[in-house]
């Protein structure tokens, strides 16, 4: 088996979520005169790829260092719902099962597309990536329970809709404009579709279900949609942790990751040396689906 990085690159340039504190580093000394170097880091847990746990929105949940190793490992389904979805859309378990298998207990990360407008990529856009991604309604959140999925990653800002969190109080342009989008497309504001009971849902209900999720991938995701593989997270052993940075892979067969992998030398690669999203061509990949 190889592994397939979901991460994508931290550093001081990584956002956090809005208004969490980002990744600051310095050195704290040098190979002159101490002989070596060494930096101090600070940061929330909220930057970069990273799992939410339970403790993030639920009391009583387990915190990051109580998550089994073989619970953040197991068999996964990647979907990309990227030809589905534009900004501020509602994505929907349909669109989910029309395109990959989804079995009960799977992992399910989730290619919105999104992960092109991440401050690594050539076409880095952190508000739209923030703030325009599209997200699920409760529907969704109602399916993954009883499909009775493991946990959710996503390669956005949230695994919930931005407008269906504290973003659109913030942003009121871009609530303008989401606002517009809702009435064109589901005929309703966006205050009528995610009312105050539903305010935040895919942490607020699934987290004291169990079901929790990873938020910021990338990484070389663009080779494996549509696709079933091992997933693994390993975030820190973190105590007391609500969050925690971790990271993500995919391990593949020899043989796959050899094909994959040949795919991605004939691609445009970012300068962190991931697939540049925005420039892939998916039907590379075609081969590697099943339907």
């Amino acid at each position: 088996m190889k592994l397939i990085d979901l991460t994508i690159p931290l550093g001081i340039g990584t956002p956090a979520w809005p208004t969490y504190e980002p990744l600051q580093m310095k050195y704290f000394k040098r190979l002159a005169p101490n002989g070596a170097n060494g930096q101090l880091l600070t940061h929330s847990n909220h930057v970069g790829t990273h799992m939410d746990g339970e403790i993030h929105f639920y009391s009583p949940g387990r915190d990051i260092a109580q998550l089994p190793l073989d619970f953040l490992e197991g068999e996964a389904a990647i979907v990309d719902l990227s030809d589905a979805v534009v900004d501020y859309d509602i994505y929907t378990s349909k669109m989910v099962e029309e395109r990959v298998e989804v079995k009960e207990d799977d992992i399910l990360i989730i290619n919105t597309g999104y992960h092109k407008y991440g401050w690594d990529q050539p076409t880095a856009d952190e508000v739209t990536y923030m703030v325009k991604h599209p997200g699920p309604d409760r529907e969704f959140a109602e399916w993954a329970k009883k499909k009775k999925i493991r946990w959710i990653g996503v390669d956005c800002g949230s695994a919930d809709h931005p407008m269906n969190t504290i973003i659109r109080n913030w942003m009121p342009r871009e609530k303008k404009e989401a606002d517009a989008h809702f009435q064109e497309k589901y005929g309703q504001s966006v205050e009528e579709r995610f009312t105050d009971d539903k305010y935040q849902l895919m942490h607020l209900e699934m987290f004291n279900r169990g079901i929790i999720h990873a938020e910021c991938l990338g990484g070389d995701i663009d080779l494996l949609l549509n696709q079933r593989v091992r997933v693994g997270a390993f975030p820190w052993r973190l105590v007391d942790g609500e969050s925690c940075i971790c990271r993500i892979v995919a391990f593949v067969e020899d043989e796959r990751y050899e094909a994959l992998m040949k795919i991605k030398e004939g691609s445009e690669l970012t300068k962190h040396g991931d697939i540049a999203a925005d420039r892939f061509d998916k039907s590379k990949i075609a081969p590697f689906q099943k339907g």
